[in-house]
């Protein structure tokens, strides 16, 4: 007697289920067994994937400048070589509007810190208490001063002159490879279009790519455009304040606005010791870094969020995932290429799908494709 198929199918179609859910642990162990490893090897690595990372980031957001050049009637080589030279005038611009106004403070730093520390001696007679308070906790507890080891290191001069050749050859690669995507990118869109064996497959490769380029590529453009601003308004009000070198904390400003949190955290401490440094009470120096904060408030409370919309609206915790992660592993770069990388996987999710992992832990497929047809034939 053969088998009887009302309940054959319901067997076939609970093993398939479970052969795809089983299949679905194994992706998932083996992405977070990646993404674990992942920061050693790139860290190791720094020297060829910062470099490749940077170019592609880089060639993400100037390949919409080579493709206006283009179309302008420029040589693809030539808007290609404009475009990356656009982005080095804008960089070489913006750290001499920074760099040359701190080089000249730097002599004022002593100062400063003594002014601190004038500022501080009299804030510990005021709160004299607290340190007698300290002293009597210490003595209770029976804790004993003792000899703090200090090994000597390389000076900072040192460290600069070891770090200054691969930060040339780093530089000189990432230059290179970007100029050299730019240039192949009409190129490799064809190859996109023309190499699948099915139009829906190329049609959707294009169509990933191109949101892609234009996503990231009108985030950088847009949140730059608001850090310039952001930069002026600071400028115009260290030069109404008094503040040396307003050029300079507009231009600091701008540049640190580009790091979500932390660039704006770094920005109020140093108008906070710098205020502290340069005022004569304590209270007056404390202005400039109130007034860059609401400033910031306002900013990122109310014009950012207005001005890019619901389209790159961004969970903070993944921003800040982002941030420590890239940051573990490349330092200062890192932290400035993970929102580029974090746009580029959030739009890549948008177009084939982010999985499911919390419902996934209770039973649910990981992909919403995954769901098997009812009424499919077997």
């Amino acid at each position: 007697m053969g088998s009887d198929p009302i309940v054959a199918e319901p067997d076939r179609r609970t093993q398939e289920e479970q052969q795809l859910r089983l299949i679905s642990a194994l992706v998932v162990l083996t992405t977070i067994g990646l993404f674990l490893a992942l920061p050693f090897v790139l860290s190791i690595g720094s020297m060829v994937f910062l470099p490749l990372v940077t170019a592609i980031v880089l060639t993400i957001i100037l390949s919409p400048l080579a493709d206006r050049l283009s179309m302008l009637g420029v040589p693809n080589f030539i808007a290609s070589l404009l475009a990356l030279l656009v982005l080095l005038a804008i960089i070489a611009l913006a750290l001499t509007a920074v760099l040359r106004p701190a080089v000249s403070l730097f002599d004022t730093v002593p100062q400063m810190i003594e002014r601190i520390g004038m500022h501080f001696n009299h804030l510990q007679g005021t709160l004299a208490w607290v340190s007698r308070l300290n002293a009597q906790v210490s003595r209770i507890a029976g804790s004993e001063g003792g000899r703090e080891v200090v090994l000597a290191g390389p000076s900072m001069l040192q460290q600069l002159a070891l770090a200054t050749p691969t930060v040339l050859v780093e530089v000189l690669l990432t230059l290179l490879m970007a100029f050299f995507m730019i240039e192949a990118r009409i190129r490799l869109r064809r190859r996109l279009l023309l190499d699948r064996q099915h139009f829906g497959s190329s049609l959707k490769a294009a169509r990933v790519m191109r949101d892609v380029q234009d996503r990231v590529a009108a985030y950088i453009l847009t949140v730059g455009v608001i850090n310039v601003g952001i930069g002026i308004i600071v400028a115009i009000g260290a030069w109404a304040m008094g503040l040396d070198a307003p050029i300079m904390w507009g231009g600091l400003a701008a540049l640190l606005n580009f790091l979500p949190y932390i660039g704006p955290m770094v920005m109020v401490a140093m108008l906070t010791l710098f205020g502290l440094g340069t005022a004569t009470s304590p209270f007056v120096g404390m202005i400039p870094a109130a007034a860059y904060l609401g400033l910031h408030a306002v900013e990122s409370n109310a014009l950012t969020p207005a001005v890019l919309g619901a389209r790159f609206t961004m969970n903070p915790v993944m921003i800040l995932l982002a941030l420590s992660y890239f940051t573990w592993i490349w330092g200062v770069t890192g932290a400035l290429l993970s929102i580029p990388i974090l746009l580029t996987v959030t739009a890549l999710f948008d177009h084939l799908g982010s999985p499911n992992i919390i419902g996934f832990l209770f039973g649910e497929p990981l992909f919403a494709d995954q769901v098997l047809d009812p009424d499919e034939e077997y």
